[in-house]
């Protein structure tokens, strides 16, 4: 089957029911509807689950906010209390979690720029518990954060950092932020994803590193991460069906290049396009125009969700009086 580009195991799910016809064995989907967002918990259960999506056995949590590009402050704090909510129910931390924070990416590429971003802005506090030489506190919780970079500014494998660190502070947890891929330009900038199965440096472009999980850290890895680009084969992709959906619907029914256009499948469609643009735009991803103000948006989003699940005695509304 031709590979697609996409780092949302709701996707991949689509993928499959729409390649076979029927749902994915070994898969388990829960769904809760919100008038401004939804939200799809996708578990895989065993190894038909692994085959049937290629992702590791977890559970996979994606909150779809539709407006989430255009929000006003009300439903950025809603989402951050959603996505806090959703950390917590995974039940990986408490108030003695000692958590390392990791913000993957860029910093000087915007659109891969979301994981230091997030790490500007979460609430770190291990420096205190040294200092102090506490191991707990009535409001907050042992948080340390950094931004690794990537190997083409270090040299040295973002797994290789991270692992060497974890050894060193010994972390209870390690949280992992990173810019995604999407196969929907929809889904690009207003989906959040978290996972309890860790997550793979470089993969929303493509560049396939050794995944940072707990089989390679010793420790729990959640992963969160945001769509930001899609490749220019599924940009193309989604437009033709949005042009071929307005034709069909001014087309007199029935004629023959109309029933011809409907049966050619969406996988079928995407490799002609990937097979034509090859030679003019290889391995190329688009993102928004605005990607920067949306990129400190989704990190204000993600860091307030942190710094609220993370802190047991600390609310929104601290974060949003003293951190900015």
């Amino acid at each position: 089957m031709l590979e697609i580009r996409t780092d949302l195991a709701i996707e991949s799910k689509e993928l499959y029911r729409e390649t076979n016809k029927e749902e994915a064995p070994g898969v388990e989907v829960e769904k809760l509807e919100d008038e401004e967002y939804e939200i799809t918990r996708v578990k895989i259960l065993d190894e038909k689950g692994e085959e049937s999506l290629g992702k590791p056995k977890g559970t996979y949590i994606t909150i779809q906010v539709p407006k989430l590009k255009s929000a006003d402050q009300d439903l950025k704090d809603k989402i951050s209390k959603v996505l806090a909510k959703e950390i917590k129910g995974l039940g990986k931390s408490n108030k003695d979690t000692k958590t390392l924070i990791i913000g993957l990416g860029n910093w000087n590429v915007t659109p891969d720029a979301l994981g230091p971003k997030v790490v500007d802005r979460v609430l770190v506090t291990r420096q205190y518990f040294i200092a102090y030489n506490k191991e707990e506190d009535e409001t907050v919780a042992n948080v340390s954060a950094l931004s690794p970079g990537v190997m083409g500014l270090t040299g040295i494998e973002t797994s290789e950092i991270v692992k060497g660190i974890v050894e060193k502070t010994r972390p209870d947890l390690v949280i992992a932020i990173d810019a995604l891929a999407s196969r929907k330009m929809d889904r690009v900038s207003t989906t959040i994803q978290i996972s309890d199965t860790g997550i793979n440096p470089g993969s929303g472009i493509g560049n396939k590193r050794i995944g940072l999980n707990q089989e390679y850290l010793g420790v729990p890895v959640l992963a969160i991460g945001v769509p930001t680009v899609v490749d220019a084969a599924t940009m193309v992709n989604d437009t033709m069906d949005l042009i071929l959906e307005s034709m069909k619907s001014v087309a007199e029914s029935g004629t023959e290049f109309y029933s011809t256009l409907q049966q050619v499948s969406n996988e079928e469609k995407y490799y002609l396009i990937r097979e034509v643009l090859e030679p003019f735009m290889p391995n190329v991803v688009v993102t928004p125009k605005e990607i920067d103000l949306i990129i400190d948006d989704l990190s204000i989003i993600i860091a307030n969700g942190l710094n609220i699940a993370l802190h047991h005695g600390i609310h929104l509304e601290d974060v949003n009086r003293y951190i900015r």
